[in-house]
């Protein structure tokens, strides 16, 4: 009778052993198939990460901050941050009553206003204008003299067309 209980008892025993290889096994097979599509989901990541810093690169590019020989024209005044200045003085000409006095249109909606402003360089300016309804986008030559006051003058513009 006792080496029956032994048997049973060790049959028992190698059946929850199986059932406790078998069930760690499928949970470490599952645990590694997540492992995998995370780590294809990290490498994809890191691509689309490093295709927009290469996108930010190009964006700056074109950018005051960015192009330290036009920068070297303003060492002299000591601003912290010429180009913020100069986006400062020019959304200014925006207080006049009317339309802004750089944009050579009237506004049909509302008055035109300068919106979005991007300092290319030591000289040159591209601004984007708005009524609210209609919109468009001007070219501005820019000099920052030594008293700080800066003069503009458009270069080129254009209004989009809505097309409905």
């Amino acid at each position: 009778m006792k080496q029956k209980i032994y048997l049973y008892l060790f049959l028992f025993i190698s059946l929850i052993a199986l059932y406790q290889f078998v069930s760690t096994n499928n949970m470490v097979k599952a645990k590694n198939t997540v492992i995998e599509s995370q780590a294809e989901e990290m490498v994809k990541m890191e691509d689309s990460i490093r295709a927009l810093h290469l996108n930010v690169l190009d964006m700056q590019y074109f950018s005051l901050e960015n192009n330290d020989d036009a920068l070297a024209y303003y060492d002299h005044l000591k601003l912290k941050s010429p180009s913020l200045y100069i986006a400062d003085k020019l959304l200014e000409t925006n207080e006049s009553k009317g339309d802004n006095p750089l944009i050579p249109y009237e506004g049909m909606e509302s008055d035109f206003k300068i919106n979005k402003i991007k300092v290319l360089n030591h000289k040159w300016i591209l601004a984007d204008f708005s009524d609210g309804k209609y919109w468009g986008e001007l070219l501005i030559k820019y000099e920052l003299k030594d008293d700080l006051g800066v003069d503009f003058s458009l270069i080129d513009h254009l209004l989009y067309t809505r097309s409905n």
